[in-house]
């Protein structure tokens, strides 16, 4: 007897039609960006510190982890505060669905696994478009060469499923209290922990053993657990930060390199300026020079 299959028609509750620009910005502490208004959305997060939008003439101060969505047509601006140096995730689409509505004229939390969704449409822009650094008047993007297999595809998926999840999160309420936490959100508190004491003692010289000592975890606990949830030993990790540290003073200061150097506890000039060029690809001149007026 042949037995009738049910084909499931899948309902697409926000389909991204096209992505327009894709940005990844280090703004200096004094930018200050034109208006501009346009007929598709704009979605803009705050990487790290503050940055100010200008929404139809209204000021909403974007804090450290907040999107900001713009609706089409609408007129907007950004903002440095004129005190410290953002780090601006802006990526603009079309997008038709009735769901899109949804973001009208709202600023979101995204829960922290989320953020890995944007994290993921960053790299696979740097992979599939041959992207301008730091260009706020980019109004096409222009592929690769050779574009990695799939990644404009892959770039529409991870901005849905980062929409939809954020729909999802406001509109839901939490199901359960549960008392325990799983094993896997432990260690993703534990490297939480790890973090924010780094980012306390970012102007000290630190080795793991302080770490374990203030934290009260043993040394291969911690390893595993910050691992898991980073893919960086705390060391390693510690570097980046203290890197991203320095980009922030190169572009709020005028600090010199070496005095920058001392400032982040580094052994020598030399070996912050190697540093530097390894994780950023510049030199902290070069650097310094691209933001500077």
């Amino acid at each position: 007897m042949e037995k009738k299959y049910y084909k499931h028609k899948i309902e697409n509750l926000l389909v991204i039609n096209r992505i327009v620009t894709i940005h990844y910005f280090e703004f200096d502490k004094r930018f200050v960006s034109a208006e501009e208004t346009h007929d598709f959305w704009e979605l803009v997060y705050a990487d790290k510190e503050s940055i100010l939008c200008f929404s139809d003439g209204e000021e909403i101060e974007l804090a450290e982890g907040e999107i900001l969505f713009h609706k089409p047509n609408e007129r907007h601006a950004l903002r440095a505060n004129g005190k410290t140096a953002p780090n601006v995730f802006i990526i603009s689409y079309e997008c038709t669905s009735e769901a899109a509505r949804f973001f009208e004229n709202r600023k979101l939390t995204p829960d922290k696994g989320l953020l890995r969704f944007i994290y993921a449409i960053i790299e696979e822009s740097k992979r599939t478009f041959d992207l301008p650094y730091s260009d706020p008047d980019l109004k096409k993007m222009k592929l690769l060469p050779q574009p990695t297999l799939g990644g404009q595809q892959l770039i529409k998926n991870y901005l849905e499923i980062l929409l939809v999840n954020l729909m999802r999160n406001e509109t839901e309420k939490e199901k359960t209290d549960a008392v325990f936490l799983p094993q896997e959100k432990i260690g993703e508190r534990v490297a939480q922990q790890v973090v924010s004491y780094l980012k306390e003692h970012i102007y000290e010289r630190l080795e793991i053993a302080d770490v374990c000592t203030a934290l009260n975890y043993n040394k291969s606990y911690i390893f595993e657990q910050f691992k898991k949830a980073t893919n960086h030993s705390v060391m390693a990790y510690f570097i980046r930060l203290k890197i991203e540290r320095a980009k922030r003073l190169l572009r709020e200061t005028s600090f010199s390199v070496a005095q920058i150097a001392d400032k982040l506890a580094f052994d020598t000039p030399n070996y912050f300026s190697k540093t530097f060029k390894k994780l950023t690809g510049y030199t902290p001149l070069q650097y310094k020079k691209m933001h500077a007026h």
